[in-house]
């Protein structure tokens, strides 16, 4: 609830803000925004011994992602390179903890280099052979992309090289590293059938090299960042239901300044009444899930009483696998918290249709 305004009025201020320079800042901020959102899901999920959504991801979209936040938050004493092969394979993964994992090394690679230094960060195709099979226990014959995170920093001493994946080591003065990062990062790799190679030398830097197993050889990547096309609406009256104030005035801001008719309602009693009133002048109910007065599943079963045929966008954060059994029985379709304008709008056009 707290990051849905936040990310919808970072999208709406990214379209109206014409100097070029404020609009990156505003990009930063949204798509870190958005990670966290993401992390927030993660640690959820984790609480709940879910796994984290598997499918197809963009390295070379990632790498990017990381490139550019490396390099507007990382000191200007440190410069970040990219080197990304033109066509990388596919892989099968959870993008968000593919990416705490990179960011984890970029950030553990700038505290190696103090005085500054270089960062490099890059991927290319790998097929394993036999040979190389034998060298890493966890490494199987077939297609791989390896990222490697390279610095020239203070390295790593051979005696401790091979204990910095353990739990809680750390090299990192008191208070400045829980020593967590790289245990956690390996257990991720290896939970995407990948593993993790270190090589480093004391005073020249160390190299990180990530082995993640392609699932196409022929399917090759292209680096593409969709723009935002907002499929515009025709008038159409949409009754969005949220108890939160901030969320019902930022869509309420998006849904009018693409088309559609909007009144709101802070509660599923407050959504009852106006339907009643408005009747089948409303096309479209956006309806949260977690409210007080009346939760959302009890006002759609009452708002279905009314019409059978009415369309209705279920809105929650992490739903439970028997909540949403239930619920996706009863709408159109289900939006998850934190979304942008992008998903509402295509949500809303899909159902439409």
């Amino acid at each position: 609830n707290i990051l849905t305004p936040i990310m919808l009025s970072l999208q709406m201020l990214k379209e109206e803000c014409p100097d070029e320079n404020k609009r990156k800042m505003v990009d930063i901020l949204e798509r870190n925004t958005m990670r966290g959102a993401d992390l927030i899901k993660q640690v959820l999920l984790f609480a709940r011994g879910a796994e984290g959504e598997r499918r197809t991801v963009q390295v070379a979209y990632l790498i990017s992602e990381i490139g550019k936040v490396t390099k507007e938050t990382f000191p200007k004493s440190i410069e970040v390179r990219l080197s990304i092969s033109g066509e990388l394979w596919e892989v099968t993964g959870d993008a968000t903890q593919l990416y705490q994992v990179l960011m984890n090394l970029c950030v553990n690679a700038r505290d190696a280099m103090p005085e500054g230094g270089i960062l490099v960060i890059s991927a290319e195709n790998l097929f394993i052979d036999e040979n190389h099979k034998r060298m890493n226990i966890d490494a199987k014959v077939g297609p791989y992309i390896v990222i490697t995170v390279t610095d020239t920093g203070t390295g790593i001493p051979p005696e401790i090289l091979d204990r910095v994946f353990e739990p809680f080591f750390t090299t990192k003065e008191h208070g400045k590293g829980t020593g967590l990062g790289l245990s956690t990062s390996i257990g991720i790799i290896k939970s995407h059938s990948g593993f993790i190679e270190v090589n480093s030398e004391v005073g020249k830097g160390t190299a990180f090299k990530v082995y993640l197993p392609s699932s196409a050889t022929t399917k090759m990547q292209q680096v593409k960042v969709q723009e935002l096309t907002p499929d515009t609406g025709n008038g159409e009256m949409i009754l969005v239901v949220d108890d939160e104030a901030s969320i019902r005035e930022v869509t309420n801001v998006i849904l009018e300044t693409n088309g559609y008719r909007v009144i709101t309602a802070a509660n599923g009693a407050e959504a009852i009444s106006l339907y009643k009133e408005q009747g089948m002048k409303i096309k479209i109910v956006l309806m949260d899930m977690a409210m007080p007065v009346m939760d959302g599943q009890t006002c759609i079963r009452e708002l279905l009483k009314i019409n059978p045929e009415i369309k209705i966008i279920a809105v929650s954060g992490l739903i439970e696998k028997e909540s949403f059994s239930k619920v996706s029985r009863q709408v159109n379709a289900l939006l998850r918290k934190p979304y942008s304008a992008e998903e509402l709008l295509k949500t809303i056009k899909d159902i439409s249709g």
